[in-house]
């Protein structure tokens, strides 16, 4: 029985107390490891008159046993070849391949079998309540209406209260709609039974007493209510209209819903082809929002734009493999959008789910998030957003997503302090294409305090280089297209030490890990804990970050310093990129690397570009140093159209190999280092440095990120020294100087 198959019956309806009756079995801990030699499974012969002889048993060794049950994992069921081959390599003989083959296949045809029947006695039991409570509510039945007995006879005063509170529920209700109606001024599409008008009498009124809607606060309601949408579908309420709180601030979700209506049918205008909403840009030729036109067709959903803030609206059409139903939930799990978007996204919560979507499906989903957009450099603050995010189905295959800010939202009575970006009605229109790719219209608006960013990135951020609609979409493509390669049966790659697939998944989760360890180092975002340092000796361009590291396996315990800067180079992005990435070249700048050459081990791409990979550099000659020859470097690559970035850290050759053999990455430490570079930034002309944008191409030279993380000390409860922070400074500074000194840019 093939082992893969077999799981599958596992299904979803897998009891976790299953392992440890299996355990008890014994099943677990022999593994097929015991191997009875003389007879096994189908090869048993017995004669009648021969005396049976002594079984001699022989346990294989850990290593024999991991190779096997790796092999296994490979192939049940191996051929002649790949027995002598294992029989060559792991000194046991062919007969003995052989046997603990079949024992194996047997053990997990037994423990399969007693997965089923241990499933198939749940079900039987869950049958049976069924039938149990089928019989009962046939015996006692209950009335629709009232909830009380369908049978006449005595009716006690517990039942009584019951039945005053159901109708009193009823009534709520018919307020609660009456008031979605006042604020969205349309009537709402219920299947409930009339209730009274909001303001009439009842008998409640007398008998019980209205006190608000306290009635909804501990009640999970799922009653046919919905607010309809300008073209008939409707979002039911699942969770109750006011009183949840944010920050210590309620919020009406009325109004979220008014909201999120206005700004998707801007979304859907404003997103159109032939709108004439965007002119061309005399530079570069990209799509520049005509504002003038802009506020004449559309009232400001969140209020009017602060007098200290700039305007940034970019559009940008791409395509990406994927189709758009598993790209909207992408888009709508908070999780895998942020992985999508790592140096994009520093960190995202969902805060509040006020409708989940219909049918099974995100159309009419509505959520309240928060976010941290960043760009990698120190010079950009980290941009904290609060927004609602509304999901719909346009038409067949076409779906759209829109973000509102509600930070400003003047007709609500939620609101947050004065943040220093705004988010207006911003996301994509995602279409189905004949070839399972999707075409993406992506939209990106916004209004930012520009005083609060570094002169040397404001023309990468007018530009929208920095969170414009380009970065959207070249990061959303970079991201499908390592989907794709990823779930292909095999990953391509230039190796010289054999990975097998899985090891090749552990490596590049490695590095995910690694690269979102390095942005936060960089931007101070608050998905890890930094403290800002201020030193004497070091230049204000120059951020120093700290954080003591006692329970994170991801990193070395100990004082962990980050430093990190941004400077112009005279140079184009491409050129600085291939440059860096060269391990051939790295001795070049790499102080750490002591002059030596490295060499390229393991390389797996994670795209059409060779840039867009994740590789395993060691030193090509053995250093007298025993330490540094236990050393790998893990590094990963992208160059999109938005910007390049290059992170490494080093490894030990214990670690990565668990790593590379499939196992577990999340208890190997990293501390990375590395760049980033945007295209763009100053120049000079006539001996006077100008600004340039972004839009003239090569021509504007380049924004290099350098940031450096080191343990300066392994005790977290030291203390830090100024030498330690002078000399992480001096290692940027060093950095730099060569990179200049190289490419003769000085």
């Amino acid at each position: 029985m093939d082992s893969h198959g077999d799981m599958g019956l596992l299904g979803e309806h897998f009891d976790p107390s299953i392992m440890e009756r299996i355990k008890e079995d014994g099943y677990e801990s022999r593994s097929g490891s015991d191997h009875l030699e003389g007879a096994s499974g189908d090869d048993q012969e017995t004669g009648e008159n021969k005396r049976p002889r002594k079984k001699k048993y022989h346990r294989h060794t850990p290593h024999q046993i991991q190779e096997l049950e790796f092999c296994f994992k490979e192939c049940p069921h191996p051929d002649e070849k790949q027995r002598m081959e294992l029989s060559r390599r792991l000194g046991l003989e062919n007969k003995q391949i052989k046997f603990w083959f079949q024992n194996r296949r047997t053990q997990m045809k037994t423990q399969l079998e007693r997965h089923e029947n241990i499933i198939l006695r749940q079900e039987n039991d869950k049958l049976r309540a069924e039938n149990e409570l089928l019989k009962q509510n046939m015996t006692d039945p209950i009335c629709n209406n009232c909830g009380g007995l369908a049978v006449l006879g005595p009716v006690s005063y517990e039942q009584q209260q019951l039945r005053i509170e159901n109708s009193r529920l009823k009534d709520e209700i018919g307020r609660v709609c009456a008031l979605a109606n006042k604020f969205l001024g349309r009537p709402l599409s219920s299947s409930a039974s009339p209730t009274p008008p909001f303001g009439s009498n009842s008998m409640l009124d007398l008998s019980v007493g209205i006190n608000g809607y306290e009635a909804l606060a501990n009640i999970e309601t799922t009653l046919p209510i919905g607010l309809d949408y300008n073209d008939g579908i409707t979002m039911p309420f699942i969770k109750q209209m006011t009183s949840p709180v944010v920050n210590e601030i309620p919020y009406d979700r009325s109004m979220f819903i008014e909201l999120a209506l206005a700004a998707m049918d801007e979304l859907v205008k404003i997103a159109q082809t032939d709108s004439p909403l965007w002119i061309k840009s005399l530079e570069g030729g990209k799509d520049a929002l005509n504002y003038e036109g802009y506020t004449r067709t559309f009232s400001p959903c969140i209020g009017v734009k602060p007098s200290s803030f700039v305007a940034e609206a970019t559009r940008e059409t791409g395509t990406v493999i994927i189709s758009s139903l598993a790209l909207i939930e992408t888009l709508m799990d908070v999780n895998r959008w942020t992985e999508a978007f790592p140096d994009l996204i520093a960190r995202a919560c969902t805060i509040d789910v006020i409708s989940s979507g219909m049918a099974g499906t995100k159309n009419g989903a509505l959520q309240v998030m928060h976010a941290e957009f960043q760009v990698v450099s120190p010079f950009v603050p980290v941009r904290q957003v609060r927004f609602i995010r509304f999901c719909k189905q346009l038409a067949e295959g076409v779906w759209a997503m829109v973000d509102v800010s509600i930070d400003a939202n003047q007709e609500s009575s939620f609101s947050l302090p004065s943040a220093a970006c705004r988010r207006l009605p911003s996301g994509c229109i995602i279409q189905d294409m004949p070839n399972g790719c999707s075409k993406i219209t992506w939209v990106e608006h916004s209004e930012y305090d520009e005083s609060a960013v570094h002169h040397l990135y404001r023309s990468v951020l007018s530009s929208g280089v920095g969170f414009g609609a380009q970065r959207w979409i070249a990061t959303l493509q970079r991201y499908c297209e390592c989907m794709a390669i990823l779930a292909s049966p095999t990953i391509s790659g230039d190796d010289q030490t054999v990975v097998n697939i899985s090891g090749k998944k552990s490596m590049v989760k490695l590095a995910q890990r690694m690269v979102e360890n390095f942005c936060s180092g960089v931007c101070a975002s608050s998905a890890r804990k930094w403290d800002k340092l201020t030193v004497e000796n070091v230049g204000e361009d120059v951020r120093i970050l700290t954080r003591k590291n006692i329970n994170d396996p991801g990193e070395p315990p100990g004082v962990v310093l980050s430093a990190t800067t941004s400077v112009w180079l005279p140079i184009t992005r491409q050129r600085l990129f291939d440059f860096l990435r060269d391990e051939r070249l790295r001795s070049e700048w790499d102080i750490l690397s002591h002059g030596g050459m490295m060499q390229e081990m393991v390389h797996i791409s994670k795209g059409h570009s060779r840039g867009n990979c994740v590789s395993l550099l060691r030193a090509s000659a053995v250093s007298a140093n025993a330490n540094e020859n236990n050393m790998l470097i893990l590094q990963e690559t992208w160059n999109d159209a938005s910007s390049s970035l290059i992170v490494y850290a080093p490894v030990d050759v214990p670690s990565m190999s668990v790593v590379m053999n499939g196992g577990d990455s999340t208890y190997v430490a990293l501390l990375p280092s590395g760049f980033v570079i945007h295209q763009g930034g100053p120049s000079f002309s006539n001996g006077t440095l100008v600004e340039r944008d972004n839009d003239g191409g090569d021509g504007g030279g380049s924004l290099l990120t350098v940031g450096f993380q080191i343990l300066v000390n392994n005790l977290p409860t030291a203390k830090l020294t100024v030498e330690s922070v002078e000399t992480v400074n001096n290692l940027i500074s060093c950095t730099i100087q060569r990179i200049n000194t190289v490419l003769q840019l000085t």
